[in-house]
């Protein structure tokens, strides 16, 4: 097995509490004396051997504690004196305190994290101590008891966060491996494996968890366990070509390489399911294109080279072998943004690079129903037929059109058909999502990823007219009132740019496709957005003394607006259900070299489809008491999740779709990162409704299915119950199918009504030539996963930038009008005027 920094621990921790659940408990605790120190602790204990308790101080559920005193209890099941817990009060791992233990010789050692994102988690740099009253290690287990101080509120570098003892209620997050760290004398310094069990619940807290005699508890807490980090010796480097060493550094470097001299008719920021195709039509219509993605090359085709040793010498990359995509569950050091607390790929293809490749065929009613006119499914219908006779997708993706492992599948389906619902091909029927089931349809080609980067950036690349830059970061647009006139770039990583590019006068025009978060960011940071995100840019110490004058603010919702794909998991349980560990065909495990072989040869096996051997995919429509038509994609999967262990478990997530009316908010840390500060799931109680009502269809469904055992939610829990007692959080609620923040519409978002931040041509409120074009400027969700969508919009967007009225030269054109003008220049024969933001008026050819 491949380790880790102790910085990728809490990376490590937060994925997969969220994606890879493996035990869960009942959010009630269990009263439990430690028959030591005759401390009572209200404890939890999961299914891996783990139980971690506490006791807080007398009136902490009237005001709030500022520390406690915790129990940890971990099983060693592999060996003696190994492996490590971990827990975050505040239940995700992103931007909460985090702290690990673990056993060494005959103490325990501690460390706390703080994990601002997926890539590149901190030491923590506030004031929080732990003073342990006692620890163990024997041959089954580990344990320690110790003192919390200033754990319930943390400030990490201008970065705070806190949670609430008087709300009466706790969201957890634990981790449970059974693995030793690495260089475990000096808890600063250790690497990890990839922990074993892991999950997040919700707990409710009763006065039992008031200790009387707390103060006498303290004053057991006298024993300081610091390791001995003189004597670190260096840790192993990394066995996966390409990756970075364990203890390598990814801040980004402190100079780039200098911008040429050089101007640009359009420059595309984000090379991603937007830009790659937006690069190609731009430079396929002449005009000269700069392509900036903020992370590396991921495809072996350009450059990169990251994978397990048995692709050395092949020109292939974990990212181009459909079997290794969910790899980024594992290892995202390098490859997630560092600057957004949800998981998003800052690399080469974007999403397109490290997602299942789920490639659907648009729902006419996604368009319809969302979209303003000019944007509908007739609208569009040109434009996907463009994206799919570029990549039409497969739902056979092993070279040799055999589906491997197909038993847990089949096992669904055949349920499905038992009970009522229809079979279809989703992409030649690409209409019908009610009751309908079929086979998963993915981009890959020729048995490996394909994609917008195996076909849009292909051709882009072969004329000399467009330009591609990588591991480079887009601070900001440079902008006069509403014309921006450059772009400020920084490196992002070794070999990135530093300065500022420049488009051609006038006539030049940046659009930002850096998804979700990424454009809004950079929005914000070039003084577009709400008053209050702008303050916050605008004190910070990294743009506070360079951001644009107040009085240039373009006040439009920027972040507003934010939808996911509401994630709902069931568990089921049948003996035919054939579970694969494509982890383990990663690290070349001998079991998994035939595999390994048969994919090298000839692109077929089970290393051909993606993991974690996806299908069947069907769909259900609910209609509420509201008369909206909400819409259910249920994705099977043949893995554990919810607490069930892998094997014969099949995984089943509800996504809730287009007609979801619950909305949320992004925003922007003094830090420059950004995170979700508003939750949008399940505000609308006929969102709730249509989840149960989903679930309630689904068990009808397969209630003939012999053997079939349902597991979440359990015989004797309802549905109603199941998702009432569930915790709505984006840790266990999240798709990661984030769209909205810079909402496309034609009511203005400058007016004091305004919901938009782009209208109709994508173009940004109150400028001339600023464009968003990715899944922010969707106004609501789609059905399925977003992807085809988004290329689709590109190809949309592409044309309408294209038929956008050309900005004359200067010497060409003059003032015609003005907020502060009264009169208006008559323009030149063939010219016309028009308004280019409130202040700016040209003469347009």
């Amino acid at each position: 097995m491949r380790s880790f920094s102790a910085a990728a621990a809490a990376t490590l921790l937060s994925a997969f509490s969220l994606f890879q659940g493996a035990t869960a408990q009942s959010g009630v605790p269990v009263l439990w004396t430690h028959p030591g120190s005759g401390i009572t602790y209200s404890t939890w204990t999961t299914t891996s051997g783990m139980t971690f308790g506490l006791t807080l101080p007398p009136g902490s559920l009237s005001t709030d504690a500022d520390e406690y005193i915790a129990y940890f209890s971990c099983a060693t099941p592999e060996a003696a004196g190994e492996g490590y817990c971990g827990l975050s009060l505040g239940g995700t791992m992103q931007r909460n305190l985090l702290i690990t233990a673990y056993p060494y010789e005959d103490e325990v050692l501690t460390q706390f994290w703080y994990a601002p994102s997926y890539d590149f988690p901190e030491i923590y740099a506030g004031d929080a101590t732990v003073t342990q009253i006692s620890s163990s290690v024997n041959s089954t287990h580990y344990e320690v008891e110790f003192r919390c101080q200033n754990c319930w509120a943390w400030d990490h570098n201008g970065e705070t966060g806190r949670v609430s003892t008087t709300a009466g209620f706790l969201v957890m997050g634990w981790a449970h491996s059974f693995s030793s760290p690495g260089n475990a004398q000096c808890p600063a310094q250790i690497t990890v494996e990839q922990h074993d069990r892991q999950s997040i619940f919700g707990a409710g807290l009763d006065p039992s968890i008031e200790a009387p005699a707390y103060d006498e508890y303290v004053e057991l807490a006298t024993i300081t366990a610091t390791g001995d980090c003189g004597a670190v010796t260096p840790p192993p480097s990394s066995t996966d070509p390409g990756e970075p060493g364990p203890t390598s550094s990814l801040a980004p470097p402190e100079t780039g390489v200098p911008v040429p001299d050089e101007e640009y008719d359009y420059v595309i920021v984000g090379g991603g399911a937007g830009g790659l195709p937006l690069a190609d039509k731009l430079s396929e219509a002449g005009h000269k294109v700069l392509l900036i993605e903020k992370g590396p090359a991921s495809s072996g085709r350009w450059g990169g080279t990251r994978g397990p040793w048995w692709l050395q010498d092949t020109n292939l990359t974990r990212f181009d072998v459909p079997g290794l995509c969910n790899q980024i569950w594992h290892d995202s050091a390098g490859i997630a943004c560092r600057d957004t607390d949800q998981m998003s790929g800052c690399l080469l293809g974007g999403g397109t690079a490290i997602n299942a490749a789920l490639w659907w065929r648009p729902y006419s009613q996604d368009w319809d129903y969302n979209f303003p006119a000019g944007w509908r499914a007739s609208d569009m219908a040109a434009a996907e037929q463009r994206a799919f006779s570029r990549i039409p997708g497969t739902t056979t993706p092993s070279m040799d059109g055999e589906i491997y492992l197909p038993r847990g599948m089949d096992v669904i389906r055949e349920g499905l058909r038992s009970g009522g619902w229809n079979e279809v091909d989703f992409l030649s029927t690409p209409n019908q999502k009610n009751h309908t089931f079929g086979y998963t349809p993915y981009m890959f080609s020729n048995g490996e990823r394909g994609g917008p980067m195996a076909t849009y950036l292909v051709s882009a690349t072969a004329r000399p007219n467009f330009t591609l830059w990588l591991n480079t970061a887009v601070r900001r647009v440079v902008r006069q009132g509403g014309h921006v006139t450059g772009i400020e770039v920084e490196p992002y990583l070794e070999g990135g740019y530093q300065g500022t590019v420049r488009l051609k006068p006038v006539t030049g025009s940046v659009i930002l496709s850096a998804g979700t978060f990424g454009s809004a960011k950079i929005l914000m940071r070039s003084g577009i957005g709400p008053e209050d995100q702008l303050n916050v840019v605008s004190n910070s110490t990294v743009d506070g003394s360079s951001m644009i004058s107040r009085d240039q603010w373009i006040r439009l919702p920027v972040g507003y607006n934010l939808e996911d794909h509401v994630n709902t998991n069931t568990v089921l349980r049948h003996p035919d259900a054939q579970f694969y560990d494509f982890y383990d065909a990663y690290d070349g495990e001998d079991a998994y070299l035939p595999d390994i072989q048969q994919y090298l040869s000839s692109r077929t096996g089970i290393l051909a489809q993606s993991a974690p051997n996806i299908g069947p995919l069907f769909f259900d429509e609910i209609t509420g008491a509201d008369g909206i038509v909400r819409q259910l994609q249920w994705t099977a999967r043949i893995e554990g999740s919810e607490g069930e262990p892998d094997g014969q478990s099949i995984t089943i997530s509800q996504y809730l779709g287009r007609g979801a009316t619950s909305r949320g908010r992004m925003t922007i840390t003094p830090n420059l990162n950004t995170i979700v500060s508003d939750v949008p799931y399940l505000k609308d109680q006929e969102d709730i409704e249509a989840v149960i009502k989903g679930i309630e269809n689904l068990q009808a469904a397969l209630a003939g299915v012999p053997g079939l055992e349902w597991l979440r939610p359990a015989p004797n829990v309802s549905a109603r119950q199941y998702v009432n007692n569930m915790v709505v959080s984006y840790a266990n609620r999240r798709a990661n199918h984030w769209i909205g923040t810079a909402k496309l519409g034609t009511n203005d978002g400058r007016k004091e009504d305004g919901d938009a931040v782009v209208d109709l041509d994508t173009r940004v409120y109150g400028t001339d030539n600023l464009y968003v074009v990715d899944a922010s400027i969707f106004p609501g969700h789609v059905t399925p996963n977003p992807s085809s969508y988004i290329v689709v919009a590109a190809e949309h967007a592409a044309q309408r930038i294209l038929a956008r009225p050309t900005l004359v030269p200067a010497g060409e054109w003059e003032q015609c009008g003005g907020r502060e003008y009264t009169g208006v220049f008559q323009c030149a024969q063939g010219l016309r005027c028009v308004e280019l933001n409130p202040y700016y008026f040209q003469c347009i050819r």
